[in-house]
């Protein structure tokens, strides 16, 4: 086991627990819910002036402990109406290209590797069965599959 001191940083494999304190715990709630709150609204929630709420997301962010803002998407609004995890179990020898592969799929939304029986767990959206179907024939080529299809979300 390696002991660093507190203020140690290692870039890609930092050790930010010690660096992170209750109020930028908060903050990263506050910003978890809306991530367009201005310094000032957030200022407001932790007693702290706009200019301190902005130092400290700004250290947040050079330390990589915030990694990037984005959206919430509505898929069914915007005609996609299956949502589904589908498990890959990737043939012997094509882990690697199918690894590229799946970033070309829009219908992917998440990828990760797993440990288990399958190699890739995907979170995909679609319009509907005739959608889903066509994506699972085209990583059937590559993978056997698992699919479930997601009834209703539980927590995000």
């Amino acid at each position: 086991m390696v002991y660093l001191p507190s203020k140690t940083v290692l870039f890609n494999e930092i050790i930010v627990d010690s660096m992170v304190d209750d109020i930028d715990r908060l903050l990263i709630d506050f910003l978890k819910e809306n991530s367009r709150l201005s310094f000032a609204d957030l200022g407001r929630k932790v007693n702290l002036s706009p200019s301190a709420v902005r130092e400290r997301v700004q250290k947040m962010e050079e330390l990589e402990v915030i990694q990037k803002y984005t959206i919430q998407l509505n898929e069914k609004k915007l005609g996609n109406d299956i949502e589904a995890f589908i498990l890959l179990k990737v043939f012997p020898g094509q882990l690697k290209q199918v690894l590229k592969k799946i970033k070309n799929f829009e219908e992917i939304k998440e990828a990760h590797r797993v440990t288990g029986s399958q190699n890739i767990h995907l979170k995909v959206v679609v319009k509907n069965q005739l959608s889903l179907q066509g994506l699972i024939d085209q990583l059937m080529v590559f993978s056997d599959t698992n699919t479930f299809l997601i009834l209703s979300e539980i927590q995000s």
